[in-house]
C-alpha cells in the first residue's frame, strides 16, 4: 500500500510522533485548524489545515539547548521554549466542481510537513525582544494526502465529490528555514494591559522564499500569562503561547502584514517539472483580528484573516479563520 493511496497512515504516524517524543515531559499540546468555512466562505484558494504542536521549555540538558549553542548568534541560555509540530494544507481553485484544469486559478495541491520550533527572549530596556528560528520539511503532491482528505471528507459529509485532483502538483519534497523578530512593549491601558511592537521575518527554502514586515497588538487582562498570537499560513511556528495559572485571562488583538514573496512553489508550481502554475503576484498583504480566552490550563484563541491577492488572475480576496485550542498537559 503506498503513500498515495493511503495517506491516512502518514498522518497517523505524524501525529504519533509528535505526542510521542514528549511522551512524560510537561508542555502545551495546540490543535490549530484553519479553513475558509471557520468566516462563512466557501471551498477555494487556501481551504484548509491543520496543525498538531507540543511546546516546551527543554530541561538544560535537552538537545535543543546543543543545537542552540551550534547557531551563530544564540546561546543555550537564551533558548526560553521549543516546539514540535506536525500539519498538513490543502489548496484548490475557487470551484472545485470543475474537472477540467483551470489554467487562470491556483492549483490544486495539498502539502503534508513536520517542524521544529526555538524561541528565543530576552529583556531590552522597554522593549521585549523575542526571536524564533523555524525548520520545516515535508512533502507538496499526492503523497500529501491533500486530495484523499478532500475527497472523502466532501464524500461522507457534503454528498459532493471536488473533481479536479487529477492536476494537483506533483510530488516533492521541501525544505523551509525561517526566522522571526519582534520587539514589544507592554503597559498599563485603562485599567487593563496593551502590548504592541512590530516584527520582521524572513523565510527561504523550496517551498515559500519572502521577507516579511509587520504590526501586532494585544489588549486585555493576563497578558503575562499569555503572549504572541496565532501564526497562520505561510507563516511558520506556534507563537499562541501561555502558562497555566487560576482564574481568567483574555485577550483580542489586531496584526498587519507585508510580504514580498520571491517564491511560492503552491502558485509557481513543481520546480524540476511541468505542472500547473499561476502568475505570482510579489507583495501580498494580510489582517489579522482576533481574540483568545485562558482558563487555568486551557486556552482557546480565534483568528480572521483577510488576504490581498496572492496571483495575477485572481479573482477576489481571501479569507478564512483559525482556531487553536490549547491544553497544559
Amino acid at each position: 500500500m503506498t503513500v498515495t493511496r493511503h495517506p491516512y497512515r502518514t498522518l497517523l504516524a505524524l501525529a504519533w510522533l509528535a505526542l510521542a517524543l514528549p511522551a512524560g515531559a510537561e508542555g502545551l499540546l495546540s490543535v490549530q485548524s484553519e479553513n475558509d468555512a471557520w468566516v462563512g466562505a466557501g471551498d477555494g484558494h487556501y481551504t484548509n489545515g491543520v496543525e498538531i504542536s507540543w511546546a516546551f521549555e527543554p530541561a538544560e540538558a535537552h538537545w535543543t539547548r546543543g543545537l542552540t549553542d551550534m547557531i551563530p548568534g544564540w546561546s543555550r541560555d537564551e533558548l526560553k521554549g521549543a516546539a514540535y509540530r506536525v500539519g498538513q494544507r490543502i489548496y484548490t481553485p475557487d470551484d472545485i466542481d470543475v474537472a477540467d484544469l483551470q489554467e487562470d486559478d491556483r492549483p490544486y495541491a495539498g502539502v503534508l510537513q513536520a517542524g521544529l520550533s526555538l524561541h528565543g527572549e530576552e529583556p531590552d530596556g522597554k522593549w521585549r525582544q523575542t526571536r524564533s528560528l523555524h525548520l520545516d520539511l515535508g512533502v507538496v503532491g499526492p503523497a500529501s494526502g491533500g486530495g484523499w482528505i478532500q475527497q472523502h471528507f466532501h464524500q461522507h459529509i457534503t454528498g459532493d465529490n471536488p473533481q479536479g485532483w487529477s492536476h494537483q502538483l506533483s510530488n516533492e519534497p521541501f525544505l523551509n528555514l525561517g526566522y522571526e523578530h519582534a520587539w514589544l512593549a507592554r503597559r498599563p491601558w485603562r485599567s487593563r494591559e496593551i502590548e504592541y511592537g512590530p516584527n520582521v521575518g524572513v523565510s527561504l527554502g523550496n517551498l515559500h522564499t519572502f521577507a516579511s514586515t509587520g504590526l501586532s497588538l494585544r489588549y486585555g487582562e493576563g497578558l503575562d500569562r499569555s503572549w504572541g498570537i496565532p501564526s497562520v499560513e505561510p507563516a511558520q511556528g506556534e507563537r499562541a503561547y501561555f502558562r497555566p495559572g487560576p482564574g481568567l485571562g483574555w485577550h483580542v488583538f489586531a496584526a498587519v502584514e507585508g510580504r514580498y514573496m520571491a517564491h511560492n512553489l503552491l502558485l509557481d508550481g513543481n520546480t524540476w517539472r511541468d505542472s500547473h502554475s499561476v502568475d505570482r503576484e510579489p507583495w501580498v498583504g494580510d489582517v489579522q483580528l482576533g481574540f483568545a480566552v485562558n482558563w487555568d490550563r486551557f486556552q482557546l484563541a480565534y483568528t480572521v484573516v483577510w488576504r490581498t491577492k496572492e496571483f495575477s488572475s485572481q479573482a477576489n480576496k481571501d479569507r478564512f479563520g483559525s482556531f487553536t485550542l490549547s491544553m497544559w498537559m
